[in-house]
């Protein structure tokens, strides 16, 4: 007789864009669960540290809209005209 499992499972489909990400990490893993389990905790993260970085970057774009912070705007400007000239 099976035992029920301790927390709830999902299913994910493995296609063929997960197949190649997978075997990217780790062609031959011990356990292919454990890696995409892994992988979702490490996404996770990595998302979590995006959306605090654009929240800091809104709210300091905030505070130098409110004039909080000193902002030398044509420096701003001149490095933007810098950036766009080596994209270029």
């Amino acid at each position: 007789m099976a035992v029920p499992a301790k927390h709830p499972r999902v299913q994910v489909t493995v296609d063929s864009e997960l197949a190649a990400a997978l075997t990217e990490v780790d062609s031959k893993p011990v356990s292919r669960s454990r890696l995409i389990r892994d992988l979702a905790l490490r996404g996770a993260r990595t998302l979590s540290e995006e959306r605090r970085r654009s929240d800091e970057a809104h709210e300091y774009l905030l505070r130098v809209a409110r004039g909080e912070i000193d902002l030398d705007f044509e420096a701003v400007r001149e490095a933007h005209r810098s950036r766009e000239e080596h994209l270029a």
